[in-house]
């Protein structure tokens, strides 16, 4: 099968022939790629960022945004079966530890992770478990939701703590509207009747941002965190969710969030440093957020069958991977890219 591989860290990526994966295990289930995401990961795996973290061995298949039709599942597995619509949780748990558990499988503590410390997507088949299978409504086609499998779910993820702390008349204020944001738009809307008030230094992201569900639209030209807190009465948001993480975002951020106000970072790239005394005499508090949970992404999808939650995408063959990486990477995609063997 084609499958489009990490060979060396910064190096393009290469498309080669490879075996396709086979069921070895009785929870195994195999599936024909039907839409994979490109994410920003993808690009800091190419600079390095995560090779010490996975320790994955080289060469190895990208892609951790899933979705397709259920190709072959081993003996033991119940809940889905050959021909099946699939969106992929991003990681492969146990379902025996504290975490899964509990529910929190994303912090499985014998997890693999397609696209990042295992073969990905970026492929025509990919080898998962039935643990991480969510069967899509009949509505909905892989290609058009394979994104949610990751940046819809940590989007989700994120907005929902946020939206469980707010109330009619508070106010959120999310940071980037792009692949991730416009996303996270769209659920905080669903979830909660806060005042959403979107930032993003482009002008159509902010316009985009407008017509999914936020309030108040804020370009970042320098004057953003004075616009925020001219809409938010000089106090700030009771919640501020980044979804950029860099280029000073994280301390406008903090500075956009209302006194014992929540501060959660999605995106990342830079430190935060804030004296420990403003912590204190704020009360602000900072929350890190990963990707969902496989019920995280259950509730997301029934958003999306509800029409609530949809992505902006474009659509790339699997052999044009390195034009969605650089339209990726030079901030030419509106929402979404996504790779379609």
């Amino acid at each position: 099968m084609k499958a489009v591989r990490v060979v060396g860290y910064h190096q393009n990526l290469q498309m080669d022939d490879v075996p396709p994966p086979e069921i070895t295990g009785p929870h195994d289930v195999i599936v024909r790629i039907g839409g994979a995401g490109v994410c920003r990961t993808d690009i800091h795996i190419l600079e390095g960022q995560w090779a010490e973290k996975s320790g994955v061995e080289l060469p190895y298949t990208i892609g951790h945004e899933n979705a397709g039709w259920v190709h072959a599942v081993g003996s033991a597995v119940t809940n889905v079966a050959e021909g099946d619509k699939v969106i992929l949780h991003p990681l492969i748990t146990c379902g025996l530890c504290r975490a899964c558990r509990f529910g929190d499988d994303v912090h499985c503590e014998n997890n693999a992770f397609p696209g990042i410390s295992t073969d990905g997507g970026y492929a025509e088949y990919l080898k998962t478990t039935a643990r991480s299978c969510v069967r899509l409504d009949a509505t909905l086609e892989p290609a058009d939701v394979a994104a949610l499998a990751d940046a819809g779910l940590t989007a989700y993820h994120a907005v929902a703590k946020a939206a469980r702390k707010l109330r009619a008349g508070d106010r959120v204020v999310l940071i980037g509207a792009g692949g991730l944001g416009h996303i996270g738009i769209q659920v905080m809307a669903a979830l909660s009747p806060a005042e959403i008030i979107v930032v993003d230094r482009n002008p159509d992201a902010v316009k985009l941002a407008e017509s999914v569900g936020a309030h108040h639209g804020v370009v970042a030209d320098g004057g953003q965190v004075e616009q925020v807190l001219e809409l938010t009465g000089g106090n700030g948001a009771e919640q501020v969710i980044d979804f950029v993480g860099e280029g000073g975002s994280t301390s406008e951020g903090i500075r956009m969030t209302r006194r014992a106000g929540d501060y959660h970072v999605v995106g990342y790239g830079e430190n935060i440093d804030v004296p420990t005394i403003d912590l204190v005499s704020t009360e602000v508090n900072i929350i890190g957020n990963l990707v969902g949970s496989y019920n995280d992404l259950v509730e997301l999808m029934a958003l999306a069958a509800q029409q609530k939650v949809t992505l902006h995408t474009a659509k790339y063959p699997l052999d044009r991977f390195q034009d969605a990486l650089d339209d990726l990477g030079a901030g030419r995609v509106r929402g979404r890219a996504i790779l379609v063997p």
